[in-house]
C-alpha cells in the first residue's frame, strides 16, 4: 500500500530553509517544493508521461510569486490532462509556443507578406497605392496587433470615420485589403477563420457621392463670410485658388511653382498628379496670377501652398473643408463642391459642355469620343476662365445687391 503523504502547510513552505544540497518537500500527488542551496523555492510536478511511462518533472513557478493554493490548482490541471493521456510538459510547451507565435503574428507582418506576394502580379502604381492605404489607415491602429485579436469591432472605428468623411471608395479599398491580408494569415494557419471576410457588407456598395454645393447666387455669401473670417491668409488664398482654377483639392494643394508658365499664362499639372493620369493645362487669369503674387511672401520651397507641418511640404487636402466648418459653411458645401458650383454656373451661362468638362479635367464617358477627341479647347477655356474669374470677383457685390 502506497505511503500517504501529508499535505504541506503554508507555515512549512515559508519555514523551509536552504541546505548544502538541493532537496524537495512533497505535497502529495506529484507536487513538490524544491529548495535550492541559494534559498530559492520553486514548485515542481513529478509525473509519468503517457504511453512511455517515463518519470519527468516540470516547473510550475517560484514561491512566493506562485502560492501554495495556485500550485495545487496547477497540479489539478496537470493531473486532468494525464487522465486524457496528454503530457502536461508538452502541453505547456505548446501553449508557450502558441503565445509566442500570437505575439509575433501581427497584422503588419501579414500586410508585408501581402505586398511581397502582389509585387509580381499587379501594376506598380496600384501596389504603391495599396501600400499607402495600408500605411496611412491600417497600420497606425492594427500594425502591432496580433491577427488573432482582430475582429470587425476592431476595424469599424477606422472605416466609420472615413464614411463620415464621404470617403466611400477608400472604405471599399480598405475592406478588400484587410480581407486579403487576413486571408494570408488564415492560409498560414495562424487563425482558424477570417473574421473580416464580409466586413464590406456593413458599408454601402457602389455609393454615389453627391458633393454638397452652393447655388450660383449663394457664392457672394460664401465670399463675404470668408473675407470677414479670422482664417489664415494662406487658407483663404487656397480656397480662392481652388475656386478660380476649378481643380480638385489634391491638385490644388500640390500646385508647384515650377508648373507655372508665366510667359504663356498656363498652369501645367503633370499627368501623375491628375486623377485621369493625363497632363492638364489651366489658363491663368488675372485673378489667378494675383493669388500667386500674394503667395510669394510665403514662398519657401517647391509648393505654392506650403505647410506649417514638418511631415508634409504642402497644405493638406482637408484644409478647405476644415475652413468651411470654421466659417459655418460645412453643411452647405465642400471643397469638392466648389467644382460643382463652377460647373453649374458655367452651364447656366451657356458655355459649351465639352469646354466645361475639359476645364474640370473630366474623362469623357463615351469611349469613342474619349479616343478621338483629344482637343483641350485651350483657347475657348481661356475665354471661359476669364469670365469665371470675373464672375467670382463680382459675386460678393452682386450677392449684397440681391439681399438688399
Amino acid at each position: 500500500m502506497a505511503k500517504k503523504i501529508a499535505p504541506l502547510t503554508i507555515t512549512q513552505v515559508k519555514a523551509a530553509k536552504s541546505k548544502e544540497k538541493e532537496y524537495t518537500l512533497s505535497d502529495g500527488d506529484g507536487l513538490l517544493l524544491r529548495i535550492r542551496p541559494n534559498g530559492t523555492k520553486s514548485w515542481m510536478f513529478n509525473y509519468q508521461t503517457p504511453y512511455t511511462k517515463k518519470r519527468v518533472k516540470i516547473s510550475f513557478g517560484s514561491f512566493p510569486e506562485l502560492s501554495l493554493a495556485d500550485a495545487r490548482e496547477k497540479r489539478a490541471e496537470a493531473r486532468l490532462l494525464l487522465t486524457k493521456n496528454i503530457d502536461p510538459g508538452e502541453h505547456k510547451k505548446e501553449l508557450e509556443l502558441q503565445k509566442k507565435e500570437t505575439i509575433s503574428h501581427t497584422f503588419s507582418v501579414f500586410a508585408a507578406e501581402y505586398i511581397k506576394l502582389k509585387k509580381s502580379s499587379i501594376a506598380e502604381r496600384t501596389l504603391r497605392k495599396s501600400e499607402q492605404r495600408i500605411q496611412n489607415y491600417l497600420l497606425p491602429t492594427l500594425g502591432n496587433m496580433p491577427v488573432s485579436q482582430i475582429k470587425p469591432s476592431t476595424v469599424r472605428p477606422i472605416l466609420d470615420k472615413l464614411v463620415l468623411e464621404n470617403k466611400y471608395e477608400t472604405v471599399k479599398r480598405l475592406c478588400s485589403l484587410m480581407n486579403s491580408i487576413m486571408r494570408i494569415a488564415l492560409l498560414n494557419g495562424v487563425i482558424e477563420f477570417n473574421p473580416l471576410e464580409s466586413i464590406s457588407h456593413l458599408y454601402p456598395a457602389n455609393k454615389t457621392i453627391h458633393f454638397q454645393s452652393l447655388k450660383p447666387e449663394e457664392m457672394g455669401e460664401l465670399l463675404r463670410a470668408l473675407n470677414q473670417s479670422d482664417l489664415p491668409e494662406k487658407t483663404k488664398l487656397l480656397i480662392m485658388w481652388q475656386l478660380h482654377t476649378m481643380t480638385r483639392p489634391a491638385e490644388a494643394v500640390k500646385a508647384m511653382w515650377n508648373e507655372i508658365d508665366h510667359e504663356n499664362k498656363v498652369w501645367r499639372i503633370p499627368a501623375e498628379k491628375m486623377k485621369m493620369k493625363r497632363e492638364h493645362e489651366i489658363p491663368l487669369t488675372n485673378a489667378i496670377i494675383d493669388i500667386l503674387q500674394r503667395m510669394e511672401p510665403y514662398r519657401r520651397g517647391d509648393y505654392i501652398f506650403p505647410s506649417n507641418h514638418k511631415n508634409c511640404p504642402h497644405m493638406q487636402t482637408g484644409t478647405v473643408n476644415r475652413a468651411f466648418v470654421t466659417i459655418g459653411f460645412n453643411e452647405k458645401t465642400t471643397a469638392h463642391g466648389l467644382r460643382s458650383l463652377a460647373s453649374t454656373t458655367l452651364n447656366e451661362q451657356g458655355f459649351e459642355p465639352d469646354v466645361i468638362e475639359a476645364a474640370l479635367a473630366h474623362q469623357d464617358k463615351n469611349a469613342i469620343r474619349r479616343t478621338y477627341n483629344r482637343t483641350t479647347y485651350l483657347d475657348k477655356r481661356r475665354e471661359m476662365m476669364a469670365w469665371w474669374s470675373e464672375y467670382i470677383q463680382n459675386s460678393e457685390n452682386r450677392g449684397q445687391h440681391e439681399i438688399n
